[in-house]
Protein backbone atom coordinates (compact mmCIF):
# COMPACT_ATOMS: atom_id res chain seq x y z
CA UNK A 1 0.00 0.00 0.00
CA UNK A 2 1.37 2.97 -0.87
CA UNK A 3 2.14 5.91 1.99
CA UNK A 4 1.74 9.02 -0.07
CA UNK A 5 -0.92 11.66 0.52
CA UNK A 6 -1.09 9.88 4.15
CA UNK A 7 -0.52 12.11 7.51
CA UNK A 8 2.80 11.38 8.73
CA UNK A 9 1.25 10.11 12.35
CA UNK A 10 0.09 6.90 9.29
CA UNK A 11 3.50 5.54 9.38
CA UNK A 12 4.66 2.99 10.83
CA UNK A 13 7.59 3.35 13.74
CA UNK A 14 10.39 3.47 13.89
CA UNK A 15 10.81 5.77 10.92
CA UNK A 16 13.14 7.92 9.30
CA UNK A 17 11.92 11.15 7.79
CA UNK A 18 13.14 14.45 6.85
CA UNK A 19 10.64 17.74 6.66
CA UNK A 20 11.04 18.71 3.51
CA UNK A 21 10.68 22.30 3.61
CA UNK A 22 13.45 22.40 5.78
CA UNK A 23 15.60 20.26 3.76
CA UNK A 24 14.62 22.48 0.63
CA UNK A 25 16.10 25.81 2.70
CA UNK A 26 19.21 23.93 3.84
CA UNK A 27 19.93 23.42 0.22
CA UNK A 28 19.47 26.07 -1.00
CA UNK A 29 21.26 28.27 2.12
CA UNK A 30 24.37 26.32 1.32
CA UNK A 31 24.10 26.94 -2.59
CA UNK A 32 24.67 30.96 -1.76
CA UNK A 33 26.70 30.14 0.78
CA UNK A 34 29.35 28.27 -1.42
CA UNK A 35 28.48 30.78 -4.25
CA UNK A 36 29.51 33.72 -2.44
CA UNK A 37 32.64 32.01 -1.47
CA UNK A 38 33.10 31.53 -5.34
CA UNK A 39 33.96 27.87 -4.80
CA UNK A 40 32.31 24.92 -6.37
CA UNK A 41 29.82 22.93 -4.05
CA UNK A 42 30.55 18.82 -4.36
CA UNK A 43 28.59 17.88 -1.12
CA UNK A 44 29.51 14.35 0.40
CA UNK A 45 26.77 11.66 0.96
CA UNK A 46 28.26 9.28 2.56
CA UNK A 47 25.14 10.27 5.10
CA UNK A 48 22.65 10.67 2.81
CA UNK A 49 22.81 7.78 0.51
CA UNK A 50 19.46 9.13 -1.72
CA UNK A 51 20.21 9.69 -5.12
CA UNK A 52 16.95 11.66 -5.15
CA UNK A 53 18.40 14.14 -2.90
CA UNK A 54 21.56 14.20 -4.88
CA UNK A 55 19.59 15.70 -7.84
CA UNK A 56 18.21 17.67 -5.08
CA UNK A 57 21.47 19.31 -4.55
CA UNK A 58 23.16 19.61 -8.27
CA UNK A 59 19.36 21.51 -8.80
CA UNK A 60 20.33 23.92 -6.27
CA UNK A 61 23.68 23.86 -7.83
CA UNK A 62 26.08 21.37 -6.71
CA UNK A 63 28.67 20.51 -9.57
CA UNK A 64 28.25 16.85 -8.49
CA UNK A 65 28.66 14.59 -5.40
CA UNK A 66 31.05 12.60 -3.00
CA UNK A 67 31.27 9.47 -1.99
CA UNK A 68 32.94 7.42 0.81
CA UNK A 69 32.55 4.49 -1.76
CA UNK A 70 33.15 3.06 -5.18
CA UNK A 71 30.27 0.86 -4.54
CA UNK A 72 27.97 4.09 -3.56
CA UNK A 73 29.40 6.35 -7.13
CA UNK A 74 27.96 3.31 -8.56
CA UNK A 75 24.73 3.93 -6.91
CA UNK A 76 24.46 7.68 -8.07
CA UNK A 77 26.09 7.17 -11.59
CA UNK A 78 23.12 4.51 -12.25
CA UNK A 79 20.85 7.13 -10.84
CA UNK A 80 22.57 10.01 -13.40
CA UNK A 81 24.36 11.84 -11.63
CA UNK A 82 27.95 12.13 -13.39
CA UNK A 83 30.25 14.04 -11.81
CA UNK A 84 31.58 12.38 -8.62
CA UNK A 85 34.54 12.22 -5.98
CA UNK A 86 35.35 9.24 -4.26
CA UNK A 87 37.19 10.63 -1.41
CA UNK A 88 38.73 7.18 -0.51
CA UNK A 89 41.51 4.97 -2.01
CA UNK A 90 40.37 2.19 -4.15
CA UNK A 91 42.20 -1.15 -4.16
CA UNK A 92 41.77 -4.87 -4.88
CA UNK A 93 40.91 -6.61 -8.41
CA UNK A 94 37.53 -6.33 -8.30
CA UNK A 95 37.00 -2.63 -7.43
CA UNK A 96 39.81 -2.14 -10.04
CA UNK A 97 37.93 -3.68 -12.34
CA UNK A 98 34.52 -1.38 -11.26
CA UNK A 99 36.27 1.66 -11.34
CA UNK A 100 37.72 1.16 -14.91
CA UNK A 101 34.02 0.57 -16.45
CA UNK A 102 32.37 2.69 -14.29
CA UNK A 103 34.33 5.23 -15.55
CA UNK A 104 33.33 4.87 -18.99
CA UNK A 105 29.88 6.40 -17.96
CA UNK A 106 30.94 9.10 -15.29
CA UNK A 107 33.26 11.61 -14.42
CA UNK A 108 34.75 9.86 -11.30
CA UNK A 109 37.66 10.83 -9.40
CA UNK A 110 39.33 8.14 -6.70
CA UNK A 111 41.69 9.36 -3.86
CA UNK A 112 45.45 8.43 -4.01
CA UNK A 113 48.10 8.68 -1.74
CA UNK A 114 51.00 5.76 -2.56
CA UNK A 115 52.59 4.95 -5.17
CA UNK A 116 51.09 0.71 -5.48
CA UNK A 117 48.11 2.19 -5.63
CA UNK A 118 49.04 4.19 -8.48
CA UNK A 119 50.49 1.23 -10.82
CA UNK A 120 47.32 -0.59 -10.05
CA UNK A 121 44.76 1.70 -11.24
CA UNK A 122 47.34 2.12 -14.40
CA UNK A 123 47.18 -1.34 -14.86
CA UNK A 124 43.47 -1.66 -14.75
CA UNK A 125 42.91 1.45 -16.73
CA UNK A 126 44.65 -0.07 -19.80
CA UNK A 127 43.91 -3.67 -19.23
CA UNK A 128 40.27 -2.27 -19.54
CA UNK A 129 40.59 0.28 -22.07
CA UNK A 130 39.49 3.06 -19.80
CA UNK A 131 40.97 6.51 -17.85
CA UNK A 132 41.31 6.61 -14.55
CA UNK A 133 40.76 10.27 -12.77
CA UNK A 134 42.74 10.84 -9.56
CA UNK A 135 43.17 12.81 -7.22
CA UNK A 136 46.19 12.99 -4.50
CA UNK A 137 44.89 12.86 -0.85
CA UNK A 138 46.98 15.06 1.52
CA UNK A 139 47.64 14.19 5.02
CA UNK A 140 47.19 18.21 6.38
CA UNK A 141 47.11 16.94 9.93
CA UNK A 142 44.31 14.60 10.57
CA UNK A 143 46.81 11.34 10.49
CA UNK A 144 44.72 9.24 8.76
CA UNK A 145 44.98 8.62 4.98
CA UNK A 146 46.79 11.03 2.74
CA UNK A 147 50.37 11.44 1.63
CA UNK A 148 52.64 13.91 3.38
CA UNK A 149 52.24 17.88 1.66
CA UNK A 150 55.06 19.24 -0.28
CA UNK A 151 57.68 17.24 -2.09
CA UNK A 152 56.15 13.76 -1.51
CA UNK A 153 53.09 15.12 -3.23
CA UNK A 154 55.09 15.85 -5.78
CA UNK A 155 56.88 13.03 -6.47
CA UNK A 156 53.35 11.61 -6.15
CA UNK A 157 52.05 13.71 -8.98
CA UNK A 158 55.30 13.15 -11.34
CA UNK A 159 53.99 9.64 -11.04
CA UNK A 160 50.52 9.88 -11.86
CA UNK A 161 51.23 11.94 -14.74
CA UNK A 162 53.95 9.41 -16.33
CA UNK A 163 51.52 6.61 -15.76
CA UNK A 164 49.20 5.70 -18.69
CA UNK A 165 45.92 5.07 -18.29
CA UNK A 166 45.52 8.07 -15.41
CA UNK A 167 44.32 11.59 -15.48
CA UNK A 168 45.55 13.35 -12.39
CA UNK A 169 42.71 15.94 -11.64
CA UNK A 170 43.92 17.41 -8.45
CA UNK A 171 44.64 17.70 -4.74
CA UNK A 172 42.21 16.59 -1.59
CA UNK A 173 42.28 16.55 2.02
CA UNK A 174 39.69 16.61 5.05
CA UNK A 175 40.91 19.10 7.89
CA UNK A 176 38.29 16.74 10.47
CA UNK A 177 40.74 17.28 13.38
CA UNK A 178 39.50 20.71 13.63
CA UNK A 179 36.11 19.45 14.62
CA UNK A 180 37.47 18.80 17.95
CA UNK A 181 37.97 22.88 18.88
CA UNK A 182 34.85 24.30 20.67
CA UNK A 183 36.86 27.85 20.71
CA UNK A 184 36.02 29.45 17.20
CA UNK A 185 38.85 31.91 17.13
CA UNK A 186 41.59 28.66 17.82
CA UNK A 187 39.15 26.70 15.33
CA UNK A 188 39.87 29.31 12.73
CA UNK A 189 43.28 29.27 13.16
CA UNK A 190 43.68 25.51 12.74
CA UNK A 191 41.63 24.93 9.98
CA UNK A 192 43.35 27.94 8.04
CA UNK A 193 46.94 26.14 9.34
CA UNK A 194 45.54 22.61 8.22
CA UNK A 195 44.41 24.20 4.56
CA UNK A 196 47.53 26.10 3.84
CA UNK A 197 49.19 22.05 3.55
CA UNK A 198 46.98 21.56 0.42
CA UNK A 199 47.19 25.01 -1.14
CA UNK A 200 50.78 24.86 -0.65
CA UNK A 201 51.37 21.90 -2.82
CA UNK A 202 49.10 22.81 -5.13
CA UNK A 203 51.12 25.34 -5.61
CA UNK A 204 53.96 24.09 -5.71
CA UNK A 205 53.17 21.20 -7.97
CA UNK A 206 51.95 23.98 -10.64
CA UNK A 207 55.38 25.60 -10.38
CA UNK A 208 56.76 22.29 -11.41
CA UNK A 209 54.71 22.36 -15.07
CA UNK A 210 52.36 19.67 -13.47
CA UNK A 211 48.24 21.02 -13.75
CA UNK A 212 46.30 21.32 -10.83
CA UNK A 213 42.30 22.07 -11.68
CA UNK A 214 40.90 20.58 -7.99
CA UNK A 215 41.50 21.52 -4.43
CA UNK A 216 38.99 19.75 -2.57
CA UNK A 217 38.22 19.55 0.88
CA UNK A 218 36.13 21.43 3.44
CA UNK A 219 33.10 19.55 5.25
CA UNK A 220 29.88 20.54 6.96
CA UNK A 221 31.90 21.32 10.28
CA UNK A 222 33.98 23.91 8.34
CA UNK A 223 32.19 25.24 5.96
CA UNK A 224 31.95 28.49 7.64
CA UNK A 225 35.69 29.22 6.93
CA UNK A 226 37.49 27.17 4.58
CA UNK A 227 35.22 27.76 1.33
CA UNK A 228 36.86 31.39 2.26
CA UNK A 229 40.47 30.47 2.15
CA UNK A 230 42.06 31.06 -1.20
CA UNK A 231 43.43 28.51 -3.06
CA UNK A 232 40.24 26.39 -2.37
CA UNK A 233 37.96 25.30 -5.45
CA UNK A 234 35.54 23.16 -3.86
CA UNK A 235 33.74 21.82 -0.59
CA UNK A 236 32.63 18.80 0.25
CA UNK A 237 30.28 19.49 3.13
CA UNK A 238 27.04 17.71 2.66
CA UNK A 239 25.56 16.20 5.92
CA UNK A 240 24.68 20.02 7.11
CA UNK A 241 21.77 19.69 4.79
CA UNK A 242 20.19 17.34 7.46
CA UNK A 243 21.42 19.68 10.33
CA UNK A 244 21.48 16.62 13.02
CA UNK A 245 22.60 16.91 16.62
CA UNK A 246 25.84 16.25 15.63
CA UNK A 247 26.30 19.10 12.85
CA UNK A 248 24.71 21.35 15.41
CA UNK A 249 27.64 20.85 17.93
CA UNK A 250 29.89 21.51 15.09
CA UNK A 251 28.45 25.28 14.71
CA UNK A 252 25.92 24.19 11.69
CA UNK A 253 23.20 26.90 11.97
CA UNK A 254 20.74 25.44 9.65
CA UNK A 255 17.58 24.08 10.91
CA UNK A 256 17.11 20.36 11.86
CA UNK A 257 15.40 18.31 9.16
CA UNK A 258 15.99 14.63 9.57
CA UNK A 259 13.74 12.95 12.04
CA UNK A 260 12.83 9.28 13.18
CA UNK A 261 9.24 8.70 14.28
CA UNK A 262 8.67 6.38 17.33
CA UNK A 263 5.66 4.80 19.18
CA UNK A 264 5.76 4.84 23.21
CA UNK A 265 5.96 0.71 23.84
CA UNK A 266 5.72 0.77 27.91
CA UNK A 267 5.10 3.75 30.93
CA UNK A 268 6.77 1.51 33.62
CA UNK A 269 5.82 4.65 35.61
CA UNK A 270 5.64 8.54 36.01
CA UNK A 271 9.32 9.28 34.96
CA UNK A 272 10.41 6.65 32.36
CA UNK A 273 9.63 6.70 28.49
CA UNK A 274 10.31 3.28 26.23
CA UNK A 275 9.83 3.83 22.82
CA UNK A 276 10.16 1.23 19.65
CA UNK A 277 13.61 2.93 18.45
CA UNK A 278 16.64 1.56 19.86
CA UNK A 279 20.40 1.83 18.37
CA UNK A 280 19.15 0.15 15.34
CA UNK A 281 17.13 2.47 14.06
CA UNK A 282 18.30 5.53 16.18
CA UNK A 283 21.92 5.23 17.20
CA UNK A 284 23.69 7.22 20.22
CA UNK A 285 26.87 6.31 20.23
CA UNK A 286 28.30 10.07 18.46
CA UNK A 287 25.44 12.34 19.83
CA UNK A 288 21.98 11.68 22.05
CA UNK A 289 19.30 11.76 19.86
CA UNK A 290 17.22 14.56 20.92
CA UNK A 291 13.64 14.42 21.87
CA UNK A 292 10.80 16.48 20.86
CA UNK A 293 7.66 17.97 22.31
CA UNK A 294 7.87 16.83 25.93
CA UNK A 295 6.38 18.56 28.82
CA UNK A 296 9.83 17.56 31.40
CA UNK A 297 13.32 17.72 30.49
CA UNK A 298 15.20 14.25 30.23
CA UNK A 299 17.78 13.32 33.24
CA UNK A 300 19.01 10.81 31.36
CA UNK A 301 18.68 8.88 27.96
CA UNK A 302 19.89 5.40 26.98
CA UNK A 303 19.36 3.32 23.88
CA UNK A 304 19.61 -0.48 24.22
CA UNK A 305 18.96 -2.91 20.19
CA UNK A 306 15.68 -2.41 20.47
CA UNK A 307 14.18 -0.01 23.02
CA UNK A 308 14.77 4.17 23.51
CA UNK A 309 14.78 4.46 27.62
CA UNK A 310 13.82 7.75 28.88
CA UNK A 311 13.87 9.56 32.30
CA UNK A 312 12.59 12.39 33.15
CA UNK A 313 13.12 14.88 35.85
CA UNK A 314 9.80 14.91 37.34
CA UNK A 315 6.84 12.54 36.52
CA UNK A 316 4.69 13.06 33.97
CA UNK A 317 1.98 11.24 31.99
CA UNK A 318 1.00 12.96 29.01
CA UNK A 319 2.31 10.24 26.74
CA UNK A 320 0.74 7.13 27.16
CA UNK A 321 1.46 3.55 25.32
CA UNK A 322 1.11 3.82 21.65
CA UNK A 323 1.61 7.78 21.55
CA UNK A 324 4.07 8.96 18.74
CA UNK A 325 7.59 10.48 19.94
CA UNK A 326 9.67 12.03 17.15
CA UNK A 327 13.54 12.26 17.58
CA UNK A 328 15.82 15.02 15.95
CA UNK A 329 18.71 12.17 14.95
CA UNK A 330 21.99 12.42 16.71
CA UNK A 331 24.06 11.88 13.32
CA UNK A 332 22.74 11.35 10.31
CA UNK A 333 25.49 9.59 9.12
CA UNK A 334 25.29 6.66 11.49
CA UNK A 335 21.24 6.92 11.01
CA UNK A 336 20.67 6.68 7.01
CA UNK A 337 22.16 3.76 6.57
CA UNK A 338 20.09 1.43 9.35
CA UNK A 339 16.90 2.24 7.28
CA UNK A 340 15.34 0.85 4.02
CA UNK A 341 13.11 4.30 3.55
CA UNK A 342 13.37 7.91 3.92
CA UNK A 343 10.05 9.72 3.95
CA UNK A 344 10.04 13.36 2.70
CA UNK A 345 7.44 15.18 4.76
CA UNK A 346 5.62 18.35 4.11
CA UNK A 347 3.36 20.04 6.38
CA UNK A 348 2.95 16.60 8.09
CA UNK A 349 1.78 14.72 5.07
CA UNK A 350 3.75 12.04 2.99
CA UNK A 351 5.07 13.58 -0.22
CA UNK A 352 7.47 11.11 -0.97
CA UNK A 353 9.28 7.77 -0.28
CA UNK A 354 12.92 7.16 -0.87
CA UNK A 355 14.52 3.68 -1.34
CA UNK A 356 17.83 4.41 0.56
CA UNK A 357 19.52 2.80 -2.26
CA UNK A 358 22.83 3.14 -0.59
CA UNK A 359 22.40 1.22 1.85
CA UNK A 360 25.00 -1.45 2.23
CA UNK A 361 26.72 0.15 0.11
CA UNK A 362 30.15 -0.91 1.62
CA UNK A 363 32.59 -2.10 -1.26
Amino acid sequence: MSVIGLPKTELDTPALWVDLNRLEHNIATLARHFKTAGVNWRPHTKGIKVPAIAHKLVAAGAIGVTCAKLSEAEVMVAAGIQDILVANQVTGKHKLKRLANVSRHADIKVAVDNPLNVAALGAAAREYGSEINVVIEINCGMDRAGVAPGEAALDLARLITATPGLRLRGLMTWEGHTLELDDPGRKNQAIQHSIHFITSTAELCRRHGIEVEIVSGGGSGTYAVTPFIAGMTEIQAGGAIFCDVTYQSWGVELQPALFVQTTVTSRPNPCRIICDAGYKALPDFVMKPQPLGLAQPVERMGFSAEHGNLTLQTPNDTLQVGDLLDFVVGYGDATVYLHDMLYGIRHGIVETAWVVQGRGKLQ
